[in-house]
């Protein structure tokens, strides 16, 4: 029997679609060829994806991978042009693109807002914030219909993690609309630039004005640590760091509360499961991660060295995304099943959609607790909700990072 590692060029690369687009199809045909797939990134650069449970789980935790882009290959021999859509992923400073020493003492900083009691402390917050959203959805309703993404899915998360960090509210939209440009992966270069450096630019502001009147914020912390140790927070890790808790912080828990509505309007037995009784909200939680995976595919890392996995050769240097969209369906680790929405799955619920290892989600609990309060109010207040548009005709979000839809036309009354 040949158990030699199979090489990556012998395989048909998988060309990721810029314009992002439903996952499920084409990660249910990769995933019947093999755990590990060559891909082609914009711009015709070569990569690769992990998709299987059992080989990602094992990546995302493997010694001999890389989150620094020092490690990107094609990055480093001047390959990459400036304007590549997928660029920020790699070069952004802070936590998910820092290794050992620098990541520990970036996350340390960052734990102080995410402890368990922090996160418990704002569920009154959040509670209020979501009553207040389903209060005014009636009256943003047109015949009663309303997009439920722009007038609830999004302003939650949006509205906590900004509020986490000390940013006024007059920022949140435009923080939003950077947020998709700068995980949208069909834009030129021109916006990509323009996207980055204006991104930088309002959190340059907030941190300026968070400096000159500090509060009880996390951005305020992350400055006075700077200024006790200035080897503790670098200038571009402390913008680096608000830039990603912002994108990671909103855009995730705004995919995981829309696939949630729009898997119990397509799945009405689920939904009254919920309603009996024999389910719960977190239930329905866990299960839309798993099967709908807030993110798709995730950038990036890199092996340190040639790395074999699940029998596929991945050459040191090589840009890797995490496919967790496609691990959450793998029948190999859910079984025969894996591609049906089910809140009482046998066994209970597992996945990879919140991460792995060293760098799990932080706000992990954080994106449960939101998901889990605004879904709860929106059925109780809301029970005949349901899709105003069959739900193939939903409009995707332009990203095969995010998973999600752009619009979620729902009617409130059913």
């Amino acid at each position: 029997m040949n158990t030699s590692p199979v090489n990556a060029a012998a395989l048909p690369p998988h060309r990721l679609d810029p314009a992002g687009g439903c996952p499920h199809a084409a990660n249910a045909r990769l995933l019947a060829q093999g755990a590990v797939t060559p891909v082609v990134l914009p711009g015709e650069v070569e990569g690769m994806a992990v998709l299987g449970h059992d080989a990602l789980k094992e990546f995302l935790a493997h010694p001999d991978v890389a989150k620094n882009a020092r490690h990107f290959a094609s990055l480093q021999d001047g390959l990459i042009a400036d304007g590549w859509p997928l660029k920020t992923f790699a070069t952004v400073q802070g936590m998910t693109t820092a290794d050992g020493a620098d990541h520990r003492r970036l996350r340390s900083l960052m734990s102080k807002a995410f402890t368990a009691r922090r996160v418990e402390e704002l569920q009154p917050r959040i509670e209020a914030l979501t009553a207040s959203l389903l209060d005014g959805l009636e009256g943003a309703a047109v015949d009663g219909v309303v997009d439920l993404r722009a007038r609830f899915a999004l302003p939650l998360p949006m509205g906590v993690i900004c509020e986490l960090l000390g940013v006024d509210a007059g920022h949140h939209d435009r923080l939003h609309q950077l947020s998709n440009l700068i995980v949208s992966t069909d834009i030129g270069p021109a916006e990509a630039m323009a996207a980055n450096r204006e991104m930088v630019e309002v959190l340059s502001a907030v941190a300026a004005g968070r400096a000159e009147s500090p509060g009880d914020d996390l951005t305020s912390a992350l400055i006075a640590a700077r200024e006790e140790d200035g080897d503790r927070l670098g200038p571009h890790e402390l913008i680096g760091t608000l830039m990603l808790t912002i994108i990671a912080g909103h855009e995730t828990t705004l995919n995981l509360i829309s696939n949630a509505v729009r898997a119990l309007c397509t799945h009405r037995d689920q939904l009254a499961l919920v309603r009996s009784g024999r389910a719960s909200w977190a239930d329905v939680v866990e299960e839309t991660l798993r099967w709908d995976s807030p993110v798709s595919y995730f950038p990036f890392r890199y092996p340190t060295r040639d790395l074999t996995l699940a029998g596929t050769l991945i050459p040191k240097g090589t840009p890797v995304l995490a496919g967790y969209s496609a691990a959450g369906r793998d029948t190999k680790a859910h079984g025969a099943g894996a591609d049906r929405f089910d809140v009482t799955r046998e066994g209970g619920t597992r996945h990879l959609s919140l991460g792995h290892g060293a760098h799990y989600c932080m706000g992990a609990p954080l994106a449960r607790m939101e998901a889990t309060i605004a879904l709860d109010q929106l059925f109780a207040r809301f029970p005949g909700l349901d899709l105003a548009v069959p739900e193939d005709e939903l409009p995707r979000h332009a990203s095969f990072v995010g998973n999600g839809v752009a619009r979620l036309p729902v009617r409130l009354r059913g």
